[in-house]
């Protein structure tokens, strides 16, 4: 009787159990889910690729081609446009009522306004009266400034080649570099720049007879230097 009794229930209690799965079925359905995880990953790294790539091989605008920056256009500009090259420079002496007078070195083709300004401009209060400030400058000439008496005078032009040099002119004793009045004769260089030094200490001469005031000029230097120059 108890052995009917437990026979049936076993046998009810086999029927609840969920039914078990072989381990041949389980050990082949392992494999299969490690494969599609696989297969995932490699899509997905696939796609990653792929976005990638299209990325990268966008097309992109190109920018646009402005004007030239100044710099750049003088760069490809001709050389044959390039200004010439200027002459030597030009020598000058600068006297009178400006701040710093003295001998000047200005480049070639400079005019009279801008030796004024290379010798400190003009005083306060003084005129540069007639002087030309527009004239272009002449290598070896004197330009006083505010003087009276005295008017600028450029270096003598060298005597046409081939023939005879004409008469000299009298100097004037006012206007004259100190090369010119060296080339007086028994002038030196040490006695001419005494000349410029006197008349620009007593604003120039008012007559040739004042000429024998400068220290070195006595009675005969100054007989053979009266028909040679001026006032």
């Amino acid at each position: 009787m108890r052995t009917d009794t437990r026979d049936r229930l076993d046998a009810l209690m086999g029927r609840l159990r969920p039914p078990q799965t072989p381990p041949s079925a389980r050990l082949r359905a392992g494999p299969d889910r490690s494969n599609v995880r696989i297969l995932v990953l490699i899509g997905v790294l696939a796609a990653v690729v792929a976005a990638g790539y299209l990325w990268l091989a966008r097309p992109r605008p190109q920018p646009s081609a402005g004007p030239l920056p100044s710099a750049t256009l003088a760069e490809v500009r001709p050389a044959a446009s390039a200004s010439p090259a200027s002459g030597p420079p030009v020598v000058v002496h600068v006297l009178g009522k400006v701040r710093r007078p003295g001998v000047i070195t200005l480049p070639s083709g400079s005019r009279v306004a801008e030796a004024i300004k290379a010798a400190g401009g003009v005083r306060p209060g003084a005129k540069t009266g007639a002087l030309n400030l527009a004239r272009k400058l002449v290598d070896g000439e004197q330009i006083p400034v505010g003087v009276r008496g005295l008017a600028p005078i450029a270096a003598a032009p060298p005597p046409a080649p081939g023939g005879s040099a004409a008469p000299a002119a009298p100097l004037d004793l006012n206007t004259a570099t100190a090369e010119q009045l060296d080339d007086l004769p028994g002038v030196g260089p040490v006695l001419a720049q005494r000349i410029v030094d006197h008349r620009t200490q007593h604003g120039g001469f008012r007559s040739v007879e004042q000429l024998q005031d400068v220290s070195g000029i006595g009675a005969r230097r100054f007989a053979d230097l009266k028909p040679m120059v001026r006032v």
